[in-house]
């Protein structure tokens, strides 16, 4: 547990299932040099993602949009964060298609920074990539993983109206440590509300929601944020470990073991989840849970081709 008689309690060394090898080998190498060449950069490269040579491989990865540079400052992100984002690169669409292409990939997530300085918050610059996408493969398979936009649903529709196949945003963590986690202006009721209006005005979208844990969250509340997402109709959910970026951010109260991992992946299935994928090493964007999403997706296609 994170805390005892009222007490922090310090989560010790990492533990033997965080420790894995860096991301390394020929396709890794080869991917990562197809990025440079386009002035391009994933998540996956970024966070150093421990996944990153198996999903890249499984033909999956994570692009951010619209710069490094976020207008909000989470508590727990690395994400440089200032006012004003970098100015829109208008080309970025395009590039990520080509990028996307030559490295054979079958689904992909793009994800942003939040950009409160654009008026659309960056919608339309998504809903550009997933149709370049689209045009240049439409078997590709496409996520959003975007923000909130202020709750603006005319912005969440422009995101919708390029067409990806899986909206996702994320509620990060419990309701009650989400002031405390998130930059000021994230609200949980928001989020879910986010999430809901994306079901809302496109019914067959798949929609994603995500959870860190070990920040100081219990089983009930984590529990709770499950029945809140699936009240807002909410389809797949994935559980994982918070890693400390930097000693500049929050610390790291709980090392969550796999077995309580896998308790909670079994109450989540229960409450009626299409998937959930939980485990230390779970991001957001996994590629086990990408690959049960495109085998759903392309077998709702079939089945409503056949109808």
């Amino acid at each position: 547990m994170a805390f005892a008689d009222g007490k922090r309690v310090t989560p010790g060394p990492k533990p033997q299932w965080l420790k894995v090898p860096l991301p390394q080998g020929p396709v890794v190498g080869k991917l990562a040099s197809v990025l440079k060449e386009r002035g391009l950069h994933t998540v996956c490269e970024e966070a150093r993602c421990p996944n990153m040579g198996e999903c890249w491989a499984g033909g999956t990865a994570t692009f951010m949009l619209l710069g490094d540079v976020c207008t909000r400052g989470c508590r727990f992100c690395a994400v440089k964060t200032h006012k004003n984002g970098l100015p829109v690169d208008e080309a970025e669409p395009e590039k990520v298609a080509e990028a996307a292409v030559a490295m054979g990939l079958r689904y992909v997530v793009l994800t942003m920074v939040d950009r409160d300085d654009l008026s659309d918050g960056g919608a339309d610059h998504v809903a550009r990539t997933v149709r370049a996408l689209k045009r240049r493969d439409p078997e590709i398979l496409v996520e959003a993983l975007v923000g909130d936009f202020q709750g603006q649903e005319d912005q969440i529709q422009a995101c919708l109206a390029g067409g990806p196949d899986v909206f996702a945003h994320n509620v990060e963590t419990v309701a009650r440590l989400t002031p405390r986690v998130r930059d000021q202006r994230c609200e949980y009721p928001r989020s879910l509300q986010v999430l809901a209006a994306a079901k809302r005005l496109s019914p067959g979208t798949i929609t994603k929601s995500s959870l860190m844990l070990g920040l100081g969250e219990d089983d009930h509340e984590v529990e709770q944020a499950m029945d809140d997402l699936r009240a807002h109709d909410v389809d797949v959910l994935t559980l994982g470990q918070y890693l400390r970026p930097s000693r500049l951010h929050l610390p790291v109260l709980e090392h969550v073991t796999p077995a309580r991992f896998q308790a909670l992946e079994d109450r989540a299935l229960r409450k009626g989840f299409l998937y959930v994928a939980a485990g230390p090493l779970v991001r957001s964007s996994y590629k086990a849970g990408e690959y049960f999403l495109a085998n759903t997706i392309r077998g709702r296609r079939t089945q409503s081709a056949g109808g």
